[in-house]
């Protein structure tokens, strides 16, 4: 049998036909083959460096993603498992995507998008229903009156039954929740162009802000904002940092500005407002900038 089209991410072993010797000598010793995706090599990689301090390539850790998943799926006990590992020939640029991988692959990331009111206080309303969860990645931009469309990334346990619990428990609570932890698209394109321009007048201010990388660092700060601002913007990720580092733009009345600004400064945040940046302006601001500036 020949592939017509294999991946390059495990380049080592990416091959459209195997040789007529190794499929002898397969078929004399392999007792079964395991199939292991993108996700779950990036895994193995992270394991591999955790255990060991050195960096598999993608091909090198693909039988420690096999063990990983045959283990899962039997019941091992008391046994030793062993795999080869070989290999490390990946380039620093590509450790950024198997990072950013490796949580879904070990099962310690969720991905959802969720359906929320489009009111004030509803960001925190949300957070309180994750309890003591950390958030890993929120992206939001105002759209529509009525509801709000959020991409949001939350810790998970590695239990396999995490992911269903979790949703379970939002829908409970009144949200809409769509699964997107092993959608390929949303991984690999819409976490990052959740956003756009705003669709008319906000009256929107933006900053960007700094905080301590902790559990509940998040939710303090919602909690402090209270529902006194309505969140028009929000994207913030968890890179491992000392710092988190969050986009946020609240639409306050002009006379509140400093009242606002107060506020970050009682919680000890780094911040900077962000409302002339061209970048913000370009790819982000309302149509509010477009009508002045005609």
């Amino acid at each position: 049998m020949t592939i017509r089209q294999v991946g390059l991410f495990a380049d080592g072993v990416a091959v459209k036909q195997i040789g007529r010797e190794p499929w002898r000598l397969a078929r004399q010793c392999v007792d079964e083959v395991i199939c292991v995706n993108t996700d779950e090599i990036c895994a193995a990689i992270k394991d591999i460096f955790d255990d060991t301090r050195s960096v598999a390539e993608p091909a090198g850790a693909l039988a420690v993603a096999g063990l990983k998943k045959y283990s899962e799926g039997s019941v091992v006990s008391g046994a030793t498992l062993v795999a080869v590992e070989s290999g490390a020939n990946i380039n620093f640029d590509r450790l950024r995507y198997v990072a950013e991988r490796a949580e879904v692959g070990e099962h310690r990331e969720i991905l959802l998008a969720v359906t929320i009111p489009e009111r004030r206080g509803s960001f925190l309303q949300f957070c309180q229903a994750l309890g003591s969860r950390n958030v890993t990645e929120f992206n939001y931009r105002y759209f529509d009156r009525a509801a709000a469309q959020i991409f949001v990334g939350v810790s998970s346990s590695a239990s396999r039954t995490d992911r269903a619990e979790l949703i379970a428990l939002l829908r409970g609570k009144g949200f809409a929740v769509t699964d997107m932890t092993e959608n390929d698209l949303a991984k690999e394109h819409v976490r990052y162009m959740v956003g756009g321009h705003a669709p008319g007048l906000l009256g929107e201010v933006v900053y960007s802000l700094e905080f301590p990388e902790r559990p509940g660092a998040l939710l303090k700060f919602l909690t402090t904002m209270g529902g006194r601002w309505n969140i028009s913007l929000f994207h913030y990720r968890n890179h491992g940092a000392a710092f988190g580092k969050v986009l946020i733009g609240l639409q306050i009345a002009r006379e509140e500005h400093r009242l606002f600004r107060r506020n970050l400064d009682d919680l000890g945040f780094t911040y900077r407002e962000e409302s002339a940046n061209p970048a913000y302006r370009l790819f982000a601001g309302g149509n509010e900038q477009d009508a002045g500036e005609k």
